[in-house]
């Protein structure tokens, strides 16, 4: 059990950085109190990993054969470098963090297998691509279909703040589908847990992270990107929620703050491009390039640390 810390340490790295993004464009528009939004969050997330998370587990235990000493090894490498992010406000990759610490272990403890990287890259790469261009005719369409309702602003108001809280527990039941297998994947692949097994321990550390520290990172989301109001915020995590729930069935866990943050750019085109604050964008697209490398790096230094030998 102890082995499993790493993996919980990790879980609620991911659950304070990740988790909540599926209701911080709700927050940010004031349309749902935090606490609502990260109790229903972690209910649905934990939900989600149960369910529907196996998938993506076995993905990430295929990309190195583990012991429970390098499992242990990618989960705090990647949890402390998720944690440095958060504590920079910086939405950040949990799947590329994990990633990255896994390479870093292989390259020096052996057992790397690189065969599926290039998958799971490709859709990295085409997750934020494929929430902004989600977002962008949704806007339009779910606009249409308000505005031949002609509800007066309180009716309006009513729907939106409902609507908004389905969404974000779809998108927090996608969230943990897709992304318990970043935190539990390479106990797995040790064989330290089954697949349930996994799930359930992953779901468990989301869950609390995103109760207990998620609301440091909503602001970044929500705020600093583009000015969301509740139409927007609405868009915003079902176009989210729909992208990383495709990666759910296809099995590869990919990033809810790259989904989120393709949604935001993807509304933010629709209603005026100069509303994008791209100096925000650029910080958050670096960060996302630094977490795989500071992860590899951790990584490695307590690879390097717990193999030290004293030689009198």
């Amino acid at each position: 059990m102890l082995h499993l810390l790493g993996g919980i340490y990790l879980g609620w790295s991911l659950g304070a950085n990740d988790a909540a993004n599926v209701f911080g464009t709700a927050v940010a528009s004031k349309m749902v109190r935090f606490m609502t939004a990260a109790l229903l969050c972690s209910f649905f997330a934990l939900l989600g990993a149960v369910l529907e998370g196996q998938a993506g587990i076995e993905t990430i235990g295929g990309l190195a054969n583990q012991t429970v000493q390098s499992a242990t090894f990618a989960a705090v490498g990647a949890a402390v470098s998720i944690t440095i992010m958060t504590f920079l406000r910086i939405p950040s990759s949990t799947s590329q963090a994990v990633v990255g610490a896994i390479i870093g272990v292989g390259i020096f403890g052996g057992g790397l297998n690189l065969a599926g990287l290039p998958k799971v890259i490709a859709c990295w790469i085409g997750t934020p691509i494929g929430a902004l261009l989600i977002a962008m005719p949704m806007y339009r369409l779910l606009g249409w279909g308000l505005n031949a309702l002609k509800l007066s602003m309180f009716t309006q108001d009513i729907h939106l703040r409902w609507a908004l809280t389905a969404a974000g527990c779809y998108g927090a039941y996608a969230l943990g589908a897709n992304n318990v297998a970043n935190v539990t994947g390479v106990y797995y692949a040790a064989g330290l847990v089954t697949p349930l097994g996994a799930a359930l321990v992953g779901g468990i550390s989301i869950a609390v992270g995103v109760i207990t520290f998620s609301k440091r990172v909503m602001g970044t989301v929500g705020k600093s990107i583009v000015r969301l109001d509740a139409f927007s915020a609405l868009v915003v995590v079902l176009a989210e929620a729909i992208t990383v729930h495709i990666y759910a069935w296809i099995g590869v866990p990919v990033s809810t703050s790259q989904a989120v943050v393709g949604a935001v750019i993807g509304v933010g085109l629709v209603k005026q491009a100069s509303a994008v604050q791209g100096s925000a964008v650029l910080r958050i697209f670096l960060g996302w390039l630094a977490t795989p490398v500071i992860a590899c790096g951790i990584s490695v230094a307590l690879y390097f640390l717990t193999h030290l030998r004293y030689v009198p």
